[in-house]
């Protein structure tokens, strides 16, 4: 096998997850043109689409056919964007900027920024429940992840503790809890359902939910790192926030050095995680590899 190009597969699983968004959303001008409007501003501008991405290299992985993992791989991204959306609300982050362009608040107004999250996360669910093709046993399997990973058990829980500790010293336990949650969750979520719709068995289940534990946390750790060393030219987005709020972050608490090491831990077991894998997991393998080495 020659070397991976991953630039190359990015592209191609971003190209795929992209068109099935534009066929799974209700189109930009159909009534009310502002919410859907407002729902395609934000979801199709730019991001690296790296959730739904995992998900197709983790049905991969396990022999399984893409085409199957789309629908969820596409739900996750409109997830993530609902979540990226209220962030960005005056409050909570109060964020002008996301991916090089106003946030949909500063664009739509508050109001509606809000419901195109809400229609979004709704919307995400619709998506699965549409999946072709799959036992229903496998479809519950991943609509329990999902939902799992987005609620209070997981990302918004993640969110209520980090708003709840800002400006605040916490201790490395509930640092953790913030970062796995609020990114972590949804990031393993993505891996396993890829998993999961791909025909996983038990064994390969457990090694790739190990994969998805580990680079979900080490993804918000680089995340808190370019907060501090990032450019916003780079990052889309302004940088330091996270200090000027308070926040409860890796290197807030451990220093620069360690939260870098950490996260080089981090990704050495995700690798480990899935050393049994074949030439298919190697996609995996270089999304580990660039989640810690990425600059926005």
């Amino acid at each position: 096998m020659g070397e991976f190009n991953l630039d190359k597969y990015f592209a191609e699983k971003a190209e795929f997850v992209n068109s099935a968004l534009g066929r799974l959303l209700a189109g930009e001008d159909e009534y009310p043109q502002g919410l859907h409007s407002a729902m395609h501003y934000s979801l199709f501008a730019g991001g690296k689409r790296i959730r739904p991405v995992l998900t197709l290299a983790a049905a991969e992985a396990v022999g399984g056919d893409i085409e199957g993992a789309l629908n969820t791989a596409s739900a996750i991204e409109c997830i993530h964007t609902y979540s990226l959306i209220h962030d960005d609300l005056p409050a909570i982050d109060d964020d002008d900027f996301r991916r090089g362009r106003p946030t949909c608040h500063k664009v739509y107004g508050e109001a509606m920024a809000i419901l195109a999250g809400d229609a979004l996360l709704t919307s995400a669910f619709e998506m699965i429940g549409k999946t072709p093709g799959v036992a229903a046993e496998r479809l519950l399997m991943v609509i329990l992840d999902v939902a799992r990973a987005a609620g209070s058990m997981g990302m918004i829980g993640g969110q209520v503790v980090d708003i709840e500790s800002e400006g605040k010293e916490v201790d490395f336990p509930v640092l953790e809890y913030i970062h796995i949650h609020k990114t972590g969750g949804l990031i393993l979520a993505s891996v396993r359902c890829g998993a999961i719709l791909g025909g996983a068995d038990e064994k390969e289940l457990e090694a790739l939910t190990g994969y998805g534990g580990s680079v979900g946390l080490a993804f918000q750790i680089l995340d808190d790192i370019l907060d501090v060393e990032g450019s916003s030219t780079e990052m889309g987005k302004a940088t330091g926030s996270d200090v000027k709020l308070g926040k409860a972050t890796y290197p807030a608490v451990l220093g620069l050095e360690e939260s870098r090491r950490r996260a080089r831990e981090l990704v050495t077991r995700a690798l480990d995680s899935i050393s049994a894998f074949d030439d298919r997991a190697e996609p995996l393998r270089a999304l580990a590899g660039y989640i810690i080495s990425r600059k926005k």
